[in-house]
């Protein structure tokens, strides 16, 4: 009787034991899953930030409404992110707003200057995280307000500009003026430079369709023109000759579509205002210069109509006919039959722009040999059939205070100017 009962109490005590040590284990678990979950939050919330930052840094190139831009850029960059476990609305928890992106200055204090800022910083942070073991736990012991069962993770970028090893330049090429030298190579600022579509033809100081990966596939002009980076100095370009089939990945950034174009995915620039001999007499300092006698009243430089978010068609969003893109400028679009939205509500410039028409273009030797970089302003679409197409010089590209700033890898002593994370 005595071990029947002996062994009774020890079975019960098994089981106690194995309760016991089956809740230990669970919550090793649950602290194991509780810390994945918030590490998770933590990378994904730290590479939106990471995007916020480079973005804005990329705008800031000391104009009047670089901060604007920068803003702007940096939450849509850091807003395209999935967070809390890839959730697109970020479990609806709030994503980066402008208060979250804040600027600085060469000595690091605060400011709200578009001249000064330097650096762009991101923060945000990721309230209620749920925390499934803090929770049972709470639900367990009636104790919530120890026990909660949310937290927050908070994530900090900090971004400037600075000299790339390689760059995204756009496939053409620039070759300097006779006796020209660095940095600008016989170039004045606010020049008109001409782009010459038949292959071989353009001469000293005019500049070409150029593959920089050597080749002359008209396949490559189009990727390179789309964004395809690792350009060094040194490299050999190819000369493709004339290109038609990179309208539509030039036009787009000036918001010009064929019907299936979208400016949510084919993303252009902040305006698509153009400028020819038509509206702009001067032909001389589009970007922040007076258009001459004898132009349109709604004529205003790059700068102004940028600020504006002003489509091709300026307030419009016609590309053929009365007060439309073609009007305008000129050209003929053939093919072309949509605008991004112009201005501020729900424009498609201001909602899905980018810095897409100040371009980096390599500076060739005779031997074809990529020796630097200009920084220059896309002045206008391509149109149908091909004809001459002008940039407008605005500087060399590794200036500090170049409007270009490229895609690549940073760390070189000079070139064109990169976004790098610092913080």
């Amino acid at each position: 009787m005595f071990t029947c009962r002996q062994h009774r109490r020890q079975r019960g005590a098994m089981i106690v034991t194995a309760a016991l040590i089956l809740l230990f284990l669970m919550g090793f678990m649950g602290i194991a899953l509780d810390f994945g979950h918030l590490f998770v939050v933590k990378a994904e919330l730290q590479t939106a930030v990471d995007s916020c930052a480079l973005s804005a840094a990329r705008e800031l190139d000391g104009q009047g409404t670089a901060i604007t831009r920068a803003t702007s850029a940096g939450q849509t960059a850091g807003n395209a992110n999935r967070v809390n476990m890839q959730s697109s609305t970020w479990s609806g928890q709030g994503q980066i707003v402008a208060a979250d992106i804040t600027f600085r200055d060469a000595s690091y204090a605060t400011t709200t200057s578009p001249a000064l800022a330097r650096y762009a910083q991101c923060v945000h942070t990721q309230a209620n995280i749920n925390i499934w073991l803090m929770k049972a736990m709470g639900a367990f012991s009636g104790d919530t307000a120890g026990n909660p069962a949310t937290r927050s993770v908070t994530a900090r970028a900090v971004a400037t500009r600075a000299s790339a090893q390689t760059a995204c330049p756009i496939p053409v090429a620039a070759k300097p003026k006779a006796g020209g030298t660095a940095p600008n190579y016989g170039f004045v600022p606010g020049e008109w430079v001409t782009l010459i579509m038949a292959q071989n033809a353009a001469a000293g100081g005019q500049i070409g369709w150029a593959n920089l990966d050597g080749s002359n596939s008209a396949s490559e002009t189009e990727a390179e023109l789309n964004g395809r980076c690792g350009a060094r100095v040194g490299d050999t370009i190819g000369t493709p000759g004339v290109q038609t089939s990179v309208a539509d990945v030039w036009n787009q950034r000036f918001g010009i579509y064929k019907n299936s174009g979208d400016p949510s995915v084919a993303r252009p620039d902040y305006t698509g205002y153009a400028y020819t001999s038509l509206n702009w007499p001067a032909q001389f300092n589009a970007y922040n210069g007076t258009p001459g006698a004898g132009a349109p009243a709604s004529a205003q430089n790059f700068v102004t109509k940028r600020a504006s978010f002003a489509s091709c068609a300026d307030t419009g969003t016609k590309v053929k006919g009365a007060n439309s893109c073609e009007s305008i400028t000129g050209l003929s679009l053939n093919s072309f039959q949509k605008l991004a939205n112009p201005g501020n509500v729900a424009g498609g410039h201001m909602q899905y722009g980018l810095d897409r028409r100040f371009v980096t273009v390599p500076v060739i030797d005779g031997g074809n040999h990529v020796i630097d970089y200009l920084c220059m302003l896309m002045l206008q679409p391509l149109s149908i059939p091909m004809t001459d197409v002008q940039l407008e010089f605005l500087g060399n590209a590794g200036a500090t205070g170049s409007p270009c700033t490229t895609s690549g890898l940073a760390g070189g002593s000079a070139g064109p100017l990169v976004p790098v994370l610092v913080r």
